[in-house]
Parts: C-alpha cells; sequence; structure tokens
C-alpha cells in the first residue's frame, strides 16, 4: 500500500497543478517531441526506480509537450474538457481494474451501465429497447452500429454473414452524404464493405431527401445501409431525419446516425428540433467525452434491435461465464475493456437532465457568441448558419485565413483549427467544453480580432 500511496499522492499533485494552470497557460504545447524525448529520457535505464519516482519524471517531463485540450479557450476540435465528476470517477475505474465485458464477473459495473444506458436513451429520446455498447469512440461506435446493419441486411437478404463471410454473397450498397465524417469511410472499409455512394448535400451539408429518394430508387432491390449525420463538423447542421429516414426504409434500409456531438441536442428541450425525427433509426453513434465532457475513451453505439447487435459482436467462449442476459461484450469489439459506463453515469449523475440540457444550450451560446463577433470584424465573413456549436469563418482569402490561424496558434491564447469547406478555407470554432466561460471567449474573441488586424497590416504593408 505505501508504493501505491507515494505514486497516487505524486500523481494527485501533478494533477491538480495541471488543471490549475489551464486559466492561463498558452494553449498550444511549448516543447518539441525532441525536447520530450530528451527530458523523458530515450534510453532504457538498468535499474528501475520507485513508482513515485516515475511518474514525477513523466509529469514534469511532460508538462511543456501537453495541449491544453481541457482549456476553457480550446475550440481547435470536438473534444470537450474532463467534467470533475467524470474525471474522479474515471480515476476510480483505474484503480478498482475491472474487465467489466461480463455481467457476473463485475456486478458493480453492470449496474452502473444499466442505469447510465437507460439515461441515456432518455435524454437522447431513442426507443427504450435498444442495446447501449460504450465503445473506445466515435470510430468504433460507428464500426458497431454500421456492422449490426450490415449484419441485419443481409440476414433480410437471406445470407449468414458470420457463416459464409462476404464473398459470394449479395453486395450491400451504403449511401452517405457527401460531407459526412471520414470515420464512416473508415468504418466501412473495415467492415469490407467499400467506398460508399455519395448523395448530393445543401449548402449547410444536409442531405437532400429528394436526392436520397432518387438514389435509392436507382439501386435496385438488394441490400442497403443509409448512413445519416447529426452535427456537420462544419455547421453543426443535422441531416432531415423524418424525411431522409422515411425515404430510406420505404427502401427497406438500415439507417445508420453518425451523431458524435449533434446527437446531443436531442438532450436540450431548445434544440431538440434539430435532430427531430432521429428515433425513428435503426442505430446511431455517439461521443461522450465530446458534448458531455468525460475523459477519453468513451463512444457510444446505440442499436435498436439487440438481436441485431449481438449477432455482429458477440463472442462465444467455453470459459465464459454468461447468462442469458445480453453481456457487454456482445455489445462492443472489444472482449477486455475498462468500465467505461463509470464516468457517464457520474456525470449524468452529477448534472441531471436539466444540468445536461443546460450544458448543451451554453455550449451553443458561446458559439452564437463567437459569430456576432466574428461578424464585426472587418474583412470576416462566417459561412455556415449557426444553429448549434460550430463555426466557420473566412477573412477574405484563403492566404489571409491561413495566415490568421497559423498566428493563432504561435500567439497561444486559444486553439482554433484551419479547414477547407465549399473550396474556401477557413477558420473553425468547435465549442465542446463544459468550462469555458464568457471571459474565456471574449479573450478569444479579442485575440482573434488582434491577429486579423496584425495580418490586415502586413498585407496593407505588402
Amino acid at each position: 500500500m505505501s508504493s501505491y500511496s507515494r505514486a497516487l499522492e505524486v500523481a494527485h499533485e501533478h494533477a491538480l497543478h495541471w488543471l490549475g494552470s489551464l486559466g492561463d497557460r498558452p494553449v498550444p504545447p511549448q516543447a518539441s517531441i525532441e525536447e520530450l524525448i530528451t527530458a523523458l529520457g530515450p534510453d532504457l535505464p538498468q535499474r528501475g526506480c520507485p513508482p513515485e519516482e516515475a511518474v514525477a519524471l513523466l509529469a514534469e517531463a511532460s508538462d511543456a509537450g501537453l495541449t491544453a485540450t481541457a482549456s476553457g479557450r480550446f475550440f481547435g476540435f470536438v473534444v470537450g474538457g474532463t467534467h470533475p465528476a467524470a474525471m474522479a470517477a474515471d480515476w476510480l475505474v483505474s484503480a478498482w481494474d475491472q474487465n467489466t465485458g461480463l455481467r457476473t464477473v463485475t456486478p458493480a459495473h453492470s449496474a452502473v451501465e444499466d442505469i447510465a444506458s437507460a439515461w441515456l436513451l432518455d435524454l437522447l429520446g431513442l426507443p427504450t429497447e435498444s442495446a447501449v455498447g460504450f465503445t473506445t469512440g466515435a470510430t468504433m461506435a460507428n464500426f458497431t452500429g454500421l456492422a449490426a446493419g450490415r449484419e441485419a441486411v443481409l440476414r433480410r437478404a437471406g445470407w449468414d454473414v458470420a457463416r459464409h463471410g462476404l464473398a459470394g454473397g449479395p453486395p450491400v450498397r451504403v449511401l452517405v452524404g457527401a460531407e459526412r465524417h471520414d470515420t464512416v469511410d473508415v468504418a466501412l472499409r473495415y467492415l469490407g464493405l467499400g467506398a460508399p455512394e455519395t448523395v448530393a448535400v445543401d449548402d449547410q451539408g444536409r442531405v437532400r431527401p429528394d436526392a436520397l429518394e432518387q438514389a435509392l430508387a436507382e439501386g435496385g432491390h438488394g441490400p442497403v445501409l443509409v448512413s445519416l449525420q447529426a452535427g456537420n463538423i462544419h455547421s453543426g447542421a443535422s441531416d432531415p431525419f423524418e424525411e431522409t429516414v422515411a425515404a430510406a426504409h420505404r427502401h427497406g434500409a438500415w439507417v445508420h446516425v453518425d451523431g458524435a456531438f449533434g446527437l446531443w441536442a436531442a438532450a436540450s428541450p431548445a434544440y431538440r428540433h434539430l435532430v427531430r425525427g432521429h428515433e425513428s433509426a435503426d442505430s446511431w453513434a455517439t461521443d461522450a467525452h465530446k458534448t458531455l465532457n468525460v475523459p477519453y475513451d468513451s463512444g457510444l453505439c446505440i442499436v435498436r434491435d439487440p438481436a441485431a447487435l449481438q449477432a455482429a459482436m458477440g463472442v462465444q467462449g467455453a470459459y465464459l461465464l454468461r447468462d442469458e442476459v445480453c453481456q457487454p461484450l456482445d455489445k462492443v469489439p472489444e472482449l477486455s475493456r475498462r468500465g467505461r459506463a463509470v464516468p457517464v453515469w457520474a456525470v449524468l449523475r452529477c448534472l441531471g437532465r436539466d444540468g445536461v440540457a443546460e450544458l448543451v444550450e451554453r455550449l451553443c451560446h458561446h458559439a452564437s457568441t463567437f459569430a456576432e463577433a466574428l461578424r464585426a470584424i472587418p474583412g470576416v465573413t462566417v459561412l455556415n448558419d449557426v444553429v448549434f456549436t460550430q463555426v466557420c469563418a473566412t477573412f477574405g482569402s484563403d492566404e489571409r485565413t491561413d495566415e490568421v490561424v497559423r498566428r493563432l496558434l504561435a500567439d497561444g491564447t486559444t486553439w482554433m483549427t484551419g479547414s477547407t469547406w465549399h473550396g474556401q478555407r477557413v477558420l473553425r470554432i468547435s465549442v465542446s467544453n463544459w468550462s469555458t466561460t464568457e471571459d474565456d471567449v471574449e479573450l478569444s474573441v479579442d485575440a482573434v480580432r488582434r491577429v486579423a488586424r496584425e495580418v490586415g497590416g502586413a498585407g496593407a504593408r505588402a
């Protein structure tokens, strides 16, 4: 116990130091990988050291190489911060060190997972009979939901993919919006389904129902998967689910929704209309470490038909202690996995229904504040309808926009990334951290305003 105590005390001290520094430290890292390797020591030592010394070296040497993604001024990607309840619960997950794949082996985690699953279905307005799998992230959540869909549509076509594989079976068509996230394509490659067919979208990246209907009608009567989206990474917009899901189901398709961050709109009465009709789909993927702000890793895959999910993911083994209930290992790709439901339960228990809604609404409010402030800066155009948590702006030309992004990172006050949307370079702002304050937004806007002025002045002098 003394070894545990000393190591944990050092980790606790450094963790508090790190968290306390987030308010004023530069957001980008301040050291290169080469510098960090030197500080950590590249050579494996001949003799070891006490646990607390290893932990102290790790913390002290790594500090300058950490990006303050948990800062209220980080808007580079949709990653969120870590809510205190979720972080503390996640420490317990590591201390308990449970493999949570089997209910009879880890009843405490199974109880937590059952409760958290029911709460999630309730908050997101999804069918109560659905199975919930706690995956590593949205990529594996998409993989899992699409795997269940692949199994279901092939089974309906008379083909047992588990027994025969894909070779020789009926081809599965996959239709996606032209602005889907790349993780959908990755998941399809993992599943052996190849590149999908793209469907036209509108100016906010939403699938056009007429284009989907036409694509479905032209494709014949074979097995079909349709992947829709809640939360475009540039605009924040969601597909019109009422029309698109209905069209897909008329053609016998399985409908999957990639809702990595946008699905959480359903948890807010003020923003639920953005995903109206999402509950009619067959599977959904989202990330708890994004809008819900739990630690990595924490993806969620939800499937209306638990049997389809179990058929796609289930594992059999004579040594596994099973009962008649669907096991956690039957709902995710991994047999060995940490207790991912614990931090999800903790933050939901801490926030409650009203707190989750308020969190979503606060993030959206910050995004609207950003958009309004950016529009007031000369030469800046906000390109998207700011309906959720994403803002995309251009600074007049691709070259000027890229220079603003470069100088913002060098400035260190905030982190916002460059991207390309509709053929233009943009500054992309993703608001997803529970701890972001009005002051954080103001400081970040001031940095953008200052850098835009500098870039404009430099261009004028040139």
